[in-house]
């Protein structure tokens, strides 16, 4: 009996506190992101499990919430419009848990965590945060409410808007919304994306405010730092990445108190300086004060010389927290389909033997899905190719770990 779903991803060669002697246990990270797309019917599911084990993964990131609604049974969120904000007759994550058990692979229930809503229409259901704690929202300087719909020139596009993590009561949320998926089901761990500021712009040339500037906020900070926004720009920049360090804190010991044995990871960006000084994403803190057990790097690149390059900052940081880097499918402008898998394989061999462990994204580039937001020319060739190359590598490293 293999004793890894500890603090598991066992996988993430943290101590085993229930095997003998407290020793470690270094499996290596095999993990695929299944977004909400990703499934339809209940009978999905089960699938995408036996899909990922029979590939060799032997961990799966569940997408439960994209924008304020579930996809599980939640006491605090509205079902997901996906499923017209009402229950389908089914608990996905549920039936995810369930069947990641029958494949013998973790499951961690991935959660957006800054979004709560998506342009560009407001929700239909009133009991969404959007109507139920406008307060939330980011707001500019001018008490403008952050916008459901981006406009730049003759382009528009809806996308996130999101909640504000300077506000106490927020962070409370979020981190009792955690601590209730990880107590109500099983579990091996809670994966935070969106973990940031999501600031950037939605349309090329768009100027995005210096959110949030809403009274309550500025009211804040002035009572801990005695200054505005305005008067100390690294002040204000070094305050709000601190009120998302006390969030990954909060939802940490909320994880914690609920389910001890599961794990918290986070999928961060994969250049460390951009994303603090862009994003107040401050992963190495969050590290160094041993309030994550694992970082997934979003290192999306369609090039393996990059892809290994970004990875080298955080190397360093191996001893004291697992890096499992991420790469995606990518597009591989003038590459045939198998040429293109080819490069994503150099990528997983360059993330193995740096880390031991890798991530794809996503379970809808590899694998049949009913995710019409994949708009992809010649996918089921691209997908085809990927299999023929990918799947017997992963497999094979799966297979060096099990003569370990």
């Amino acid at each position: 009996m293999r004793c890894i779903h500890v603090l598991s991803l066992g996988l993430f060669a943290l101590l085993a506190s229930g095997c003998a002697n407290g020793a470690r246990v270094d499996e290596p990270v095999r993990a695929v992101w299944v977004t909400r797309w990703d499934f339809k019917k209940a009978e999905d599911i089960p699938t995408i499990m036996e899909n990922c084990a029979n590939a060799g993964f032997n961990a799966v990131l569940f997408q439960v919430r994209g924008n304020g609604t579930a996809f599980y049974r939640s006491p605090y969120e509205p079902w997901a419009e996906e499923f017209d904000f009402k229950d389908p007759g089914y608990d996905p994550l549920e039936v995810a848990c369930r069947a990641a058990k029958e494949n013998n692979i973790d499951l961690h229930a991935w959660i957006n965590v800054m979004p709560g809503w998506r342009g560009p229409k407001e929700p239909a259901d009133k009991n969404q945060l959007y109507h139920t704690h406008p307060d939330w929202f980011w707001y500019d300087k001018d008490g403008v409410r952050q916008p459901l719909n981006h406009k730049v020139g003759d382009k528009q596009r809806g996308w996130y808007v999101s909640v504000n993590p300077c506000l106490p009561e927020v962070r409370t949320y979020l981190a009792d919304l955690s601590g209730d998926i990880a107590k109500r089901y099983d579990i091996d761990g809670l994966h935070l994306d969106y973990i940031r500021f999501p600031r950037e712009p939605v349309l090329p040339g768009e100027v995005v405010p210096d959110y949030p500037r809403d009274e309550r906020t500025v009211a804040l900070y002035k009572a801990e730092t005695g200054l505005a926004p305005d008067d100390d720009a690294d002040k204000w920049h070094a305050w709000r990445t601190e009120q998302v360090n006390k969030l990954v804190r909060d939802i940490h010991q909320a994880l914690r108190n609920a389910k001890p044995q599961a794990v918290l990871t986070a999928a961060i960006g994969s250049n460390p300086e951009h994303h603090t000084k862009n994003y107040f994403q401050d992963a190495r803190t969050w590290m160094q004060r041993d309030i994550i057990d694992g970082v997934l790097l979003m290192n999306y690149t369609d090039d393996p010389q990059v892809f290994a390059e970004r990875i080298e900052p955080w190397v360093e940081y191996q001893d004291k927290t697992p890096i499992v880097p991420g790469f995606w499918f990518g597009r591989h402008a003038g590459k045939s389909p198998r040429e293109a898998a080819e490069s994503v394989r150099q990528q997983i061999e360059i993330a193995h033997t740096k880390t031991g462990n890798f991530c794809a994204f996503a379970y809808s580039n590899l694998f049949r899905s009913p995710n019409k937001e994949l708009k992809e020319d010649g996918k089921e060739t691209a997908q085809s190719a990927r299999q023929d190359v990918l799947v017997p590598y992963i497999k094979s490293l799966a297979a060096q770990n099990e003569t370990k």
